[in-house]
């Protein structure tokens, strides 16, 4: 039984009233709750954070690393465009992480389409609302070492 950690940044907490014409109307309980049987399903346990704060998503990944978490499932929200630090302290624990976005990006403002993270990511999902949550997990599997 492996240990996933889903990581979210700022204004996640938001989901289900912020835009939900572009986030959709779930909240981000809403996604845990159906993560969590996911993850049951296939006998791994799940971690949830979020924090509006990049010094407490830099720490959160650290304590990953100390938590021998085997993957990182990441939506780093508006730290995507910003935040070096954060890519960092995912270089620095080398522990495999998906970056995953709700909308897709691509689509949308000329400044949501630059990532610090993609580059050093095992991959990217995006634009599938909660589900983009759901289809991380499940590419997160084969990643787990055993």
């Amino acid at each position: 039984m492996a240990t996933i950690s889903i990581i979210n940044g700022p204004n996640l907490n938001m989901l289900g009233t912020r835009e939900p014409d572009i986030y959709g109307a779930q909240t981000l309980q809403d996604i845990e709750t159906t993560l969590k049987d996911l993850a049951k399903e296939h006998q791994h346990d799940i971690t949830f954070y979020q924090s509006n704060a990049e010094h407490d998503l830099v720490n959160a990944v650290q304590q990953c690393k100390r938590d021998n978490v085997s993957v990182i499932l990441l939506n780093p929200a508006a730290f995507t465009h910003t935040s070096i630090a954060l890519r960092d302290a995912l270089l620095a624990t080398d522990i495999p992480f998906i970056e995953l976005h709700l909308s897709n990006v691509h689509a949308r403002e000329p400044f949501r389409q630059s990532s610090y993270f993609s580059d050093i990511a095992k991959g990217v999902i995006c634009g599938f609302g909660p589900q983009s949550y759901e289809l991380a997990l499940l590419a997160a599997l084969p990643l787990i070492k055993q």
